[in-house]
């Protein structure tokens, strides 16, 4: 079969080139575009009206000529080699290894826009992800087969999150999963997709992996900032692509860590506007929802499936806006949020999480007797009620002085100086196990009166509540 090739080009603008007279060519299809010294570059079709076609260049559009550029079809979107060898690999954006231990041997080709799942074929998902950090597994706990996203802002230490939870991140160790998944146990991976980062902190990641030897259970996409555009849309379906494969045809356990999402997105905008197309809110595409949802609804658990995959999208939100749209959109498709405060960061404590502003939608369904310990849930209440009244305190105190305030007030007032600086503070390479972190906050709340843990059964304060268990963060 001869290849049918167009010669010429209409049009080239930025990164896109139009091609006229193309036939029987379909949307999202791969193009190879020849060029006169014999190189290659490679388009992906992006928008059709009758017979012209434009086309993306992934490698740029420099050097291309309207006259002697001949372009061939493939018949097929863009594709990545799948195999379990990935694991332990490292990869750029468009799914090519750049860890100079050659190609990967494929199983099989994935595409990258995924595959489509019925949505009746979905799970409910059960049994926590354990990060090894207090204040996520505790008061915003992942589940597995969840998409969590983390809100952080512009000099904030998400990275630093992003590459601890990546390295320490494992199955929860209680009850609660069925046989086949106690089998699979240690068929835990990370897919970790760094998109539009500076080259220091790819080179973080890779050396904090290689460090705390999590290296052969991740597989790395670096998009670098100075890498086009057009790869960092590619990187995360790339990732997610991987993701699937390993999760739902390998019944491995895959938490996929993206960051950042708002480099996507800002790459989406700029292509969105080579294009011609009507901006939306702040200059953004008007499909900037569904695109993201063609990405965060890829997380989830199959019927039949042993595997599973769960998403932590990391982005940060220019000046600290919440309502920006790309956290605002996002928080409309994920199942809750993790949101950094700027406040608590500059304090020094790590990782610095605003807990009166987290929140983990499917938290309740995976915490409890047999997940976790059967107080997790009312514990967990009455920490986040003490803590909402802490800021009231410190509200008050600003205004009449912290003298001036009744017994309950201070003791609130040492309960969050000590909940922030010995629970929300922990070390980079400190992973705390669920029973640590649960005891660890029965030990906080008995600095209050027992009379104000009105969220807590008699029975429990029973069996937990004491005061000695504070006096280490008294002093006395």
């Amino acid at each position: 079969m001869i290849d049918l090739q167009y010669a010429g080009l209409e049009r080239i603008n930025g990164p896109l080139v139009v091609l006229s007279g193309a036939e029987n060519v379909s949307y999202e299809e791969i193009a190879l575009l020849k060029l006169r010294d014999g190189t290659k570059r490679v388009g992906r079709v992006v928008e059709m009206s009758g017979d012209k076609v434009v086309l993306q260049v992934f490698e740029g559009t420099k050097g291309l000529s309207l006259k002697n550029t001949r372009t061939v079809f493939t018949g097929k979107p863009l594709e990545i080699p799948l195999g379990a060898e990935m694991l332990g690999r490292m990869f750029n954006g468009a799914g090519e290894p750049i860890d100079g231990l050659g190609d990967v041997f494929p199983e099989k080709m994935g595409d990258i826009n995924g595959r489509v799942l019925n949505p009746v074929s979905r799970a409910y998902p059960r049994n926590y992800i354990h990060t090894g950090i207090s204040s996520i597994d505790f008061l915003m706990t992942l589940i597995r087969g969840q998409k969590l996203p983390i809100f952080s802002g512009s000099g904030l230490s998400h990275n630093k999150l992003a590459a601890q939870i990546a390295g320490q991140a494992r199955l929860s160790e209680k009850a609660g999963n069925t046989d086949s998944e106690h089998k699979n146990e240690n068929k835990f991976a990370v897919v970790f997709a760094a998109i539009g980062v500076p080259g220091d902190t790819a080179d973080y990641f890779k050396r904090i992996f290689e460090e705390n030897g999590a290296l052969d259970r991740v597989v790395m996409f670096l998009n670098l900032s100075n890498d086009p555009i057009i790869e960092r849309i590619l990187t995360p379906r790339c990732a997610l692509t991987t993701a699937e494969y390993l999760a739902f045809e390998k019944d491995m356990h895959i938490l996929v860590v993206m960051t950042d999402l708002t480099a996507y997105a800002e790459a989406l905008r700029e292509f969105s506007s080579s294009k011609g197309e009507i901006p939306g809110r702040k200059g953004y595409p008007g499909y900037l929802y569904s695109d993201l949802a063609s990405l965060y609804e890829r997380a989830g658990v199959i019927k039949g499936c042993n595997g599973s995959l769960t998403q932590i999208p990391i982005l940060t939100m220019p000046n600290d806006d919440i309502t920006h749209p790309v956290p605002d959109l996002t928080a409309y498709i994920t199942e809750g949020q993790i949101v950094f405060d700027r406040n608590l960061d500059s304090t020094g404590v790590y990782p610095g999480l605003s807990v009166l502003l987290s929140l983990s939608r499917l938290m309740k369904d995976g915490i409890g007797e047999g997940y976790t310990r059967s107080d997790h849930p009312d514990l967990a209440n009455q920490v986040f009620s003490s803590y909402a009244r802490v800021q009231d305190a410190r509200a008050l105190a600003s205004v009449i002085g912290e003298d001036e305030l009744s017994a309950t007030d201070k003791a609130l007032m040492k309960f969050g100086a000590a909940f922030e600086q010995n629970f929300l503070s922990q070390g980079f390479e400190e992973s705390r196990s669920m029973e640590e972190t649960l005891n660890l906050a029965w030990d906080l709340l008995c600095l209050l009166p027992r009379n104000e843990l009105e969220r807590l059964s008699d029975d429990l304060l029973n069996e937990h509540y004491d005061p000695k268990r504070a006096l280490r963060f008294t002093g006395v």
